[in-house]
């Protein structure tokens, strides 16, 4: 299965099969793209997600037949270096920029990538929760530098989009192995209340709404509003918020809630909006583990390609996005992890049952000599 590639069907957790077929080697081909509906084949965002993948590498190869309901893909080198691309508005930025996080350490010239479109939507994580839980997560496994930022230029909402973000992320040879077991106390939590072509009053409404329900169980809560103007605000009206909790041991915890995309089903108050993505992220720290629900895939690929060493991270009860990951995972580099649950104590109120992941990493280095 190895050397003659994989096969699968259906369109289902497509991102997360070819970016382990660009990271692995390994030529994929999925069949039956939406066969039976109305309308089969590759949608647009993924048709430009394809795209995106070819700016970053060099000599892919990729053949698509006539309806699109079949896709071939050999992937070539991780090359990096200056991009540009133009994500498509179905999809916000941050779906595409989920997978650069994923690619970018192990390119062969440190990635400059400005991407333009969507940045927030309801739909996928905005660049605000990236930023503020990704980029940590990633610097744990040493992933660091100077060069190593996510900045907002311009903010767009959905549907129109107008946004711009710029993403910059250094080499590494090999990745270091984490032992993330103890996520420690909630001390501090902080978030972004944005608005873009609306009153800038919208954001002090979400603060306080948010604040009246965290203010319960933390004193220090910051959330700084954020404003943006003219050229900057993109092309579509619309606010949100974005809250992270940061625990003693240094473990980010996130939830966000955006405003329904103008002509898109009922508007939501700003006071319901701050209400409910305060409970969200209550409902997140109940969940528990070292790491959110939204990067869980990040770490266990990063435990998968880290140094033949032990690695082991405290998860939450995992998402249905991860499970299907640690499949794809298995399929394409042949790592299983060890899983153990770990059921609360009853005098303790540590939420639902927690998942300790342990893996011996493949080492990203020798997987690279085996490819070429």
């Amino acid at each position: 299965m190895a050397s003659h590639g994989l096969t699968y069907d259906g369109c289902n957790f497509f991102r997360q099969r070819l970016l382990l077929s660009t990271l692995s080697g390994k030529h994929v081909k999925i069949k039956n793209i939406r066969s039976r509906d109305d309308e089969p084949g590759l949608r647009d965002f993924e048709a430009s997600f394809i795209r995106l993948l070819d700016k970053v590498t060099n000599g892919s190869r990729i053949e698509i037949n006539q309806t699109g309901t079949t896709l071939f893909y050999q992937p070539g080198l991780l090359y990096g270096g200056s991009i540009e691309h133009d994500c498509n508005p179905q999809r916000s930025v941050g779906y595409y920029l989920e997978a650069l996080l994923m690619l970018a350490p192990f390119m062969k010239t440190p990635l400059k990538a400005t991407l333009r479109g969507v940045t927030n939507d309801p739909t996928d994580p905005t660049v605000d929760l990236l930023k503020s839980t990704s980029l940590p997560l990633m610097k744990k496994f040493g992933i660091d530098g100077e060069a190593f930022e996510l900045k907002v230029v311009k903010r767009g909402m959905a549907p129109g989009g107008g946004g711009e973000v710029v993403f910059t992320c250094p080499v590494r040879k090999t990745i270091r192995p984490v032992q993330l077991t103890e996520p420690g106390k909630i001390k501090r939590i902080r978030g972004v209340a944005y608005s873009v072509r609306v009153s800038p009053q919208m954001g002090n409404r979400i603060v306080e709404s948010a604040r009246s329900v965290l203010n319960q169980f933390l004193p220090d809560i910051y959330i700084y509003t954020d404003h943006m103007k003219g050229v900057n605000s993109g092309k579509s009206p619309g606010f949100g918020l974005t809250l992270v909790a940061e625990t003693l041991n240094g473990c980010f915890l996130s939830a966000e809630m955006s405003s329904t995309p103008q002509g898109q089903g009922d508007p939501v108050l700003p006071e319901d909006l701050g209400r409910n993505c305060a409970k969200l992220l209550l409902e997140e720290v109940y969940r528990g583990g070292c790491v959110d629900s939204s990067n869980q895939s990040l770490a266990l690929l990063l435990m998968t390609l880290g140094q033949q060493d032990v690695s082991k991270v405290l998860l939450g009860p995992l998402s249905p996005y991860t499970i299907e990951f640690l499949r794809h995972i298995r399929d394409f580099f042949q790592v299983m992890f060890k899983i153990e649950v770990q059921k609360p104590l009853e005098d303790e109120r540590k939420g639902g049952d927690k998942v300790l992941m342990t893996c011996v990493g493949v080492g990203y280095s020798n997987l690279s000599k085996t490819i070429k």
